[in-house]
């Protein structure tokens, strides 16, 4: 085992609930696309930095951890039942699978939809965080959490993602990382969001899902009624 190695953790739900704040714009079928596109830049950045040692994907989606196996990473099973708080069970839950498996080791979170993302700015990240705490990294709105990391080899990771997730990790004695990390505080939630990733520079599964898909001026075509 590395010493101070990190093991990173991603929760994806099922690809039927994906993105539902786009659904103005996209199809199911393409947000089910833009979700496992996301996903795949984030496991890419996620897996180019040395010091991450593996990535894991959690979810009740057979499609999803099939992407996330044939990318490199290992894969959990969400657990059942999920409740209410899905989410954060689920996560604690690969967490400590992780722990089970490899000792103990250092944990991050991640969130799912990071296609901007760049292996620099998490290596930057590991860099900084401090020994013996947690650690969040607040994402581009300013109340959710892009990154959750725990550099202490025993201590829980604590999940609190959701809604205004950043004051409550902060709360909870998490420290608030410092840093210009535009690409990983950019996850994806509306069609502004998407635009901005654009903008900064999508990798390169999301870029190729976007330009498949049309974006942005692919928009629900109106329903033709047969009467």
């Amino acid at each position: 085992m590395r010493p101070h190695a990190v093991h990173a953790v991603i929760a994806v739900k099922s690809l039927d609930q994906a993105k539902s704040r786009l659904a103005d714009r996209l199809r199911p079928e393409h947000r089910a696309r833009l979700v496992l596109a996301m996903l795949a830049d984030t496991m890419a950045a996620a897996a180019a930095v040395p010091e991450i040692a593996s990535v894991t994907v959690v979810t009740p989606d057979p499609v999803v951890a099939d992407l996330a196996l044939s990318s490199g990473a290992e894969v959990h099973p969400e657990p059942r039942p999920a409740g209410e708080d899905s989410l954060n069970s689920a996560l604690a839950d690969a967490a400590a699978g992780l722990r089970r498996r490899h000792g103990p080791v250092d944990l991050l979170a991640l969130q799912a939809d990071l296609p901007a993302l760049r292996a620099a700015e998490l290596a930057e990240v590991l860099l900084v965080a401090p020994r013996g705490m947690r650690s969040i990294v607040v994402d581009h709105a300013g109340t959710g959490t892009a990154a959750l990391l725990v550099r202490d080899p025993v201590a829980a990771l604590e999940p609190r993602f959701g809604p205004a997730s950043a004051s409550k990790h902060i709360a909870a004695g998490a420290v608030d990382l410092i840093g210009s990390w535009p690409g990983l505080r950019l996850d994806v939630d509306t069609a502004d969001d998407l635009d901005l990733v654009v903008e900064l520079g999508a990798g390169h599964a999301t870029s190729m899902a976007l330009h498949d898909i049309g974006w942005p001026s692919r928009v629900h075509q109106p329903v033709r009624r047969v009467c």
